[in-house]
Parts: structure tokens; C-alpha cells; sequence
């Protein structure tokens, strides 16, 4: 018999590949901008301002943070703090299915689909432009799983401080657009003054992007990027458990 854990999961699980929107934004898009931007023909023009890459290249890891954003500031917190507002949260408080199933559930399904939707980012940038993969997989594997791990602590932090669905959606929009800004999403980190680069890069999705942008060339993330995005996953973390309610 499965435990309650895994009947949570399981249930969760159904309901997510209900949501067609919450598929297409995370799984579908990342990769949908990619293939658009590639279109350009400039972008597919090796630059020597650029290192010798393309601007193609540099967009890759933008796609993979693209889905990670999504999945933990416009996927998640809705749905959560509908549970919470609904008192679904409250009523398996008296169940044998403790509510930090139904969270720990959702942080497994929103995070395997921004993984999922990274490894088709991947592929598209690899069949389609002929983007290198990257060329260090060890480091490269190291900053998806922490960048996950913090993205999706930005969307519990999101939920801790929301009451509502609605306040979750204003506050998880208010802090989406600066997300993809230091992601790279509008202007590559690898291109940004270097003034604002620096700033840029002690930013969750900053150091990220500088992390996967290394190992993709080959090396390993650089440790100050390393540090800076498991540091903030960590502080993260630690207010969304601290202020986090479960009615």
C-alpha cells in the first residue's frame, strides 16, 4: 500500500498535467523563445566581442533560468496559496496526510518540470543552431540543481508572504520581471556594462547564469557564483519556513 506521501504525489501529479497554461510556460516557451530568437540571422554570427561565440549561445542558459523562474514565481505560488485560501491545507492537518506532503509534492513537480524543460532547451540549442553542450556536465548538473532549489525557495518565500492567490500573483509578477532581467533574459549577463554585471552576478539568477555560462564553456562554475546562489537559496529557505503558514 502506498503511503501517504507518495498518494499525494501521485494525486498531484494528475492534476498537474491538467494545467495545459502551467505546462506551456514552463516546459514549452523557454525553448519556443529560444527557437525564436535563433531565427535572427545576426544572432547565428560568431562575434569576436562575444569571445568568438554566438549571441545563440549565450542564450541557451537564459532559456534553462527562463523555465526555473517560471516554474517557482508564476507556476507554484498560485497554486499553493489557492490550497492555503481554499483550507485544504487545514482540513489534512487533521489527516494522516500532513500538509508538508502536499508542499514537498509540488516543489517535486514544479522543479522536475523547469529540469525537464532545461534538457529541452538543450536539445533544441544543440538540433536546431548547433549550440554546443556544454562541456562540463558535472558543474553544469551541480548549478541546474541549485538554481532549482532556488528559484523554487523564491516561490515558497512568494507563498509565506502571500494570503491570497491574488496577492501571490501581484507579488510573484513584481518580483518575475527583475528575475529575468539579471537572468539575461532581455540583455545577456555576458554582454551587460560591467558595472552592472557585477551587480547583476551576486543576484540568484546573476551568479546562475554566470555559473552555467562557465561550465558550458568547459570550466567549473566559478565558486563565488557557486557560494552566491546556494547562499541565497539557503536565506531563501529560511523565510519561507519561518513565515510560512499553513492557514
Amino acid at each position: 500500500m502506498p503511503s501517504p506521501a507518495a498518494a499525494v504525489l501521485r494525486t498531484e501529479s494528475r492534476l498537474f498535467t491538467r494545467e495545459p497554461g502551467s505546462l506551456f510556460w514552463i516546459l514549452v516557451f523557454p525553448s519556443v523563445l529560444l527557437t525564436i530568437i535563433g531565427l535572427v540571422p545576426s544572432f547565428r554570427v560568431v562575434s569576436d566581442d562575444l569571445g568568438g561565440r554566438r549571441v545563440i549561445d549565450l542564450y541557451v542558459p537564459v532559456a534553462v533560468l527562463l523555465a526555473m523562474i517560471v516554474a517557482g514565481l508564476q507556476a507554484m505560488p498560485p497554486v499553493l496559496t489557492g490550497y492555503r485560501e481554499r483550507g485544504i491545507l487545514r482540513r489534512m492537518s487533521t489527516t494522516p496526510v500532513r500538509p508538508a506532503a502536499l508542499l514537498a509534492a509540488q516543489l517535486v513537480l514544479h522543479g522536475a518540470a523547469a529540469l525537464l524543460s532545461a534538457l529541452l532547451a538543450l536539445a533544441v540549442g544543440r538540433i536546431a543552431y548547433g549550440v554546443e553542450l556544454p562541456r562540463q556536465p558535472a558543474g553544469y548538473l551541480l548549478a541546474l540543481v541549485l538554481t532549482t532549489a532556488g528559484a523554487l525557495a523564491l516561490g515558497a518565500t512568494v507563498c509565506a508572504v502571500s494570503r491570497t492567490q491574488k496577492i501571490a500573483a501581484a507579488i510573484g509578477s513584481v518580483v518575475f520581471f527583475p528575475a529575468m532581467f539579471t537572468a539575461g533574459v532581455w540583455l545577456p549577463v555576458q554582454v551587460m556594462p560591467d558595472m552592472l554585471q557585477r551587480i547583476v552576478r551576486f543576484t540568484p539568477f546573476g551568479a546562475a547564469s554566470e555559473a552555467l555560462d562557465r561550465a558550458a564553456a568547459g570550466g567549473w562554475p566559478g565558486w563565488t557564483a557557486i557560494a552566491v546562489t546556494a547562499a541565497w537559496t539557503l536565506l531563501l529557505t529560511g523565510v519561507a519556513v519561518r513565515w510560512f503558514r499553513w492557514e
